[in-house]
């Protein structure tokens, strides 16, 4: 059986059909629509493989406009927006059956270096990923086994997840809860040593968990779902390189949910306390009808 890691760089390993236009696949799953950030890292693949390979991105921000359909290829048009002496533009739009589903618009820079440097730390001392259960032992844990929806997306799961703090299930443990949630991730498998597959496989995986924070005050993470939830807009800036199947800490906030969207921010970290990327979201939320509540699972 191929490794969930292996899958991920084939996922990322899009097919060229003219020299801007790309296509990549789109697994077959059992949810509403396609994750959110395979298209993201994808798009983000499109844009790196018409760059320069010593220009690497370093921010994108990017528009989920329609939900993809899942088991159907996307087409990736890339527009060379800009070649500039120092900087690269990239604008790439993702198409399911002639229409638009997402957006996104890349920046990529050569390297320099700085007069000024400077870096705020982590805001705690967090666990060592080492010491903590692995997302799905935890939630083994307290359930007993995995339903079998989610046994079958954690033999799928490509990154493996450790939550800093324990999962919350009962109200007691909601009530005053902040709209924070930090974890551990990397890789289930070796990933390669192109840079570019390890910034779209992070891309991946940042559109996994961040929107937890907003959440968390009001219902378990894992267990009946009360809200259907939706990505609205994605943007990163990426800070200095990294290998993403090697451990990073995702440290994620809300600072406002109002109106139906919750906005969420995101750090991520390296063992060393680097900061290597700074991400912010934007998710909207739609209360399910009582009878119509639904499992909250991972998007993989």
């Amino acid at each position: 059986m191929t490794n969930p890691a292996e899958r991920l760089v084939d996922l990322l390993d899009l097919e060229q059909i003219e020299v801007n236009i790309f296509r990549g696949a789109s697994p077959q799953e059992s949810l509403q629509r396609v994750f959110g950030g395979q298209v993201a890292g994808q798009a983000l693949v499109a844009a790196g493989r018409t760059t320069e390979s010593d220009r690497p991105v370093h921010s994108l921000h990017a528009y989920f406009l329609r939900p993809g359909i899942p088991g159907m290829p996307i087409v990736y048009q890339v527009e060379r927006v800009r070649d500039g002496r120092s900087f690269t533009t990239r604008r790439v739009t993702a198409v399911q059956q002639d229409k638009t589903i997402f957006n996104l618009t890349a920046s990529f820079h050569h390297p320099e270096e700085g007069s000024i440097e400077h870096q705020l730390p982590p805001r705690l001392d967090f666990p060592h990923p080492d010491t903590l259960p692995k997302v799905a032992d935890e939630i083994r844990g307290h359930l007993g086994a995995l339903p079998e929806a989610l046994e079958r997306m954690a033999r799928r799961q490509p990154f493996d997840i450790r939550y800093t703090d324990r999962l919350r299930w009962t109200p007691e443990e909601l009530k005053d809860a902040d709209p924070r949630s930090a974890v551990w991730m990397r890789a289930v498998g070796p990933l390669g040593d192109d840079p570019l597959v390890h910034t779209c496989a992070l891309t991946y995986a940042s559109d996994m968990t961040l929107l937890d924070a907003v959440r968390i005050p009001v219902e378990p993470l894992w267990g009946m779902r009360g809200f259907d939830m939706a990505s609205l807009d994605h943007a990163m800036w990426f800070h200095r390189p990294f290998r993403a199947d090697e451990w990073f800490l995702y440290d994620q906030e809300s600072p406002i949910a109002h109106g139906g969207r919750g906005l969420a921010r995101g750090r991520i970290y390296d063992v060393e306390g680097r900061l290597l990327v700074s991400v912010v979201q934007e998710g909207l939320f739609r209360p399910y009808a009582e009878n119509a509540a639904k499992p909250a699972v991972s998007p993989q």
